[in-house]
């Protein structure tokens, strides 16, 4: 067994996943703390992420990896990966290259709510989705 491999083996051993044998993992830009997106991992891509050092996450709506910027060209760099007291959630620490979000923002978490309930975009486009991923962003 290779030491990924290994390191893997024990990280899955203290995660509790759901019944899909899946992980929510929060991405956070590793020097300057900013919460990118939320993915799922399960076991092998855990694995991939390891051994690879680019982060790679499980699509519940495609039903396949999804091995982050492998269409787009922004990636996500493993820096490191942290898991919850709970063992039920996993913090993957990333050198995120370009944007994070389909929407062509840099993160996910684009929209505040206001004091009043209203919405508010915060966070300004900054690449268009179609030149990232073709006519089939949403």
């Amino acid at each position: 067994m290779t030491a990924e491999a290994n390191d893997a083996a024990m990280l899955w051993e203290a995660l509790k996943p759901d019944a899909d044998g899946l992980i929510p993992a929060i991405a956070q830009q590793h020097d300057t703390g900013e919460i990118l997106m939320m993915a799922w991992m399960n076991r092998a891509a855990i694995e991939e992420t390891l051994a690879t050092g680019q982060v790679c996450y499980w699509s519940r709506s495609r039903q396949k990896f999804w091995r982050k910027g492998e269409s787009s060209g922004q990636t996500q760099r493993l820096v490191g990966l942290r898991l919850d007291c709970d063992g039920d959630t996993l913090l993957v620490l990333v050198d995120q290259h370009g944007v994070a979000c389909h929407t062509g923002r840099r993160s996910c978490f684009y929209r505040a709510v206001r004091d009043d309930g209203r919405l508010e975009t915060v966070l300004p486009v900054e690449a268009d989705p179609e030149a990232l991923y073709g006519s089939g962003a949403s």
